[in-house]
């Protein structure tokens, strides 16, 4: 579990200042999202019912046929150190090898995908609302698994987060010698000698060709905690989000998948911060919305920096805060500039010098104007001032400053005596043509 982040409110929580709290409702996501961990979130919020926690008496996972098998549930009442497990789904069960009953996290198996849930699950104490996550890792078999889950906080007095509802869905990806093989045995199936095609048979356009049987099978049984059903293609499908509270999951999960690269990709940082400015769009577009997201998430708006909150709600309140800083500047690039909606991702990506540049770029547009050398205005004016008298002094002309100031002694008669000149003292000289210049 890769950094985890607020689900629902998603990063929304990514609090103001340096530590404003993350508590955040959670946002309306649409009905017909199909993938499990979304599924269960909407499942999480029905039973809210305007409470600060949904109560434990309304949770059965035994009685949730989609995605109870692949669910576990953490009871603290005991104390936080380590909670007991309540429940724990057949699917996660059997992909963890545990076969006896396992009463508490300490007795998790190590590098099996329920340690990735339960691993970190002061997160959610911490935030105080639901935490979404996505990652790989080599499993206890050797297999290389990706994994996509959320863990969802309920209470028994509406007040103290003191169980854990966490739900998983994973895929084991072929080995790489395995997918090898699997490119050469295509390669030579599609440079073999085809048989001749009639010309009669419609193109892949008007219809597929006579004798197609298509597999309309399960790609996998669910039962054994396969991640890829026969709902497999929505699963993985890129849903385009319609409300502000779609735009700022979206950017939530782009950031954690930007986490999860552990700083390798630059490509999922400027991904995650496409989404990030396409939810700040939104949010200039729904302002009462995106106020009521603040006002959850306790999270305030100062003027100079509009979109410090966007990159607290997207990336979260744990994350660097000099990162934060060079996100948020880096928007306002992105607003300064004019740039569409979905298009950033790509201009940074484009950009020489990429991030960094961009960030220099603002801080300098940002920056004011230099403001005039008042000295050299000063010594311009005594240059073009009426001259008064001329007098030569012994000694004067071996020196090579501009300008010399003199001491004169005030005669009875008006007239001014000049006596000779003070030793060359810049502070002093520049500080008397101040005075001049007036």
């Amino acid at each position: 579990m890769e950094n985890p982040r607020p689900f629902d409110t998603e990063e929304p929580g990514i609090a103001d200042a340096e530590n404003d709290a993350a508590i955040e409702a959670p946002p309306e996501i649409g009905t017909d999202e199909r993938r499990m961990h979304v599924r269960a979130y909407n499942h999480w919020a029905s039973l809210l019912r305007d409470r600060a926690y949904p109560s434990i008496e309304d949770l059965d996972p035994a009685s949730i046929s989609d995605f109870g098998p692949n669910s576990v549930l953490l009871d603290f009442t005991g104390g936080v150190g380590n909670p007991s497990i309540a429940w724990l789904g057949g699917a996660l069960r059997a992909e963890c090898d545990i076969e006896d009953g396992i009463e508490n996290i300490a007795d998790v198996p190590p590098r099996s995908l329920l340690s990735r849930l339960t691993d970190h699950y002061m997160q959610i104490i911490a935030n105080q609302a639901p935490v979404g996550f996505e990652a790989e890792f080599e499993n206890h078999h050797g297999a290389n698994t990706l994994y996509r889950g959320i863990l969802m906080p309920f209470s028994s007095d509406d007040d103290t987060i003191d169980f854990i509802y966490g739900v998983i869905n994973w895929k084991e990806v072929a080995a790489a010698d395995v997918e090898a093989d699997l490119h050469e045995a295509v390669d030579r199936a599609l440079t073999a000698n085809l048989p001749p095609v009639d010309d009669m048979a419609p193109v892949w356009a008007d219809g597929p060709v006579p004798g197609f049987e298509p597999d309309t099978g399960p790609l996998a049984d669910p039962s054994e905690g396969a991640f890829i059903a026969p709902d497999s293609v929505d699963e993985i499908s890129v849903d385009e989000p319609e409300s502000l509270a779609d735009h700022l999951v979206a950017a939530r999960e782009s950031a954690e998948q930007a986490k999860a690269a552990d700083q390798r990709s630059r490509a999922a940082l400027y991904e995650a911060l496409g989404r990030a400015y396409d939810f700040a769009l939104t949010a200039e577009a729904e302002p009462e919305d995106y106020q009521d997201i603040l006002e959850d998430a306790g999270i305030t708006v100062q003027d100079r920096a509009p979109m410090t909150p966007i990159v607290k709600l997207v990336f979260g309140i744990d994350y660097d805060k000099t990162r934060l800083t060079e996100f948020a500047t880096a928007l306002s690039h992105a607003k300064r500039e004019h740039i569409a909606a979905g298009a950033f991702g790509d201009y940074l990506k484009r950009h020489k010098g990429g991030l960094k540049a961009i960030v220099a770029a603002e801080r300098a547009a940002r920056r004011p104007a230099s403001k005039p050398d008042t000295l050299e205005v000063a010594r311009e004016a005594l240059r073009n001032a009426p001259v008064q008298a001329y007098v030569e002094l012994d000694g004067e002309t071996d020196s090579d400053e501009e300008f010399a100031l003199l001491m004169a002694r005030r005669l009875p008669d008006g007239r001014l005596a000049v006596i000779g000149s003070v030793p060359h003292d810049r502070a002093l000289t520049d500080k008397a043509i101040r005075k001049i210049a007036g």
